[in-house]
């Protein structure tokens, strides 16, 4: 079983940028799509970007043109790049595979790490 440990959360304020790292325990992620997704409280979980094994990538509507996702192919790990931070953002961020419809994914889901947009 793969494991993902999601990392680079943190405390930032409106406007600001934070860089989120999610390494995998095996080297999945040149051959299957990888997204991050997040939960803010009291709502159900979303996806935010995925990113293809060919690098093609898709973000949901209310981050296009803040959020960068990526790959590193070589390190197991993806990325997302989040700049212009809106306390909306505010939520914790997994990184898993998308296996179906909606949030249904491949593999265990990790701790999550937290981001928060507060001034």
């Amino acid at each position: 079983q793969v494991q993902l440990v999601e990392s680079g959360g943190g405390l930032v304020q409106p406007g600001g940028s934070l860089r989120l790292s999610c390494a995998a325990s095996g080297s999945i992620f040149s051959r299957v799509t990888a997204g991050w997704y997040r939960q803010a409280p009291g709502k159900q979980r979303e996806l935010v970007a995925s990113i293809t094994s060919g690098g093609n990538t898709n973000y949901r509507e209310s981050v296009k043109g803040r959020f960068t996702i990526s790959g590193d192919n070589a390190k197991n790990t993806v990325y997302l790049q989040m700049n212009s931070l809106k306390p909306e953002d505010t939520a914790v961020y997994y990184c898993n595979v998308p296996s179906g419809a909606g949030t249904l994914v491949l593999f265990a889901w990790g701790q999550g790490t937290q981001v928060t947009v507060s001034s």
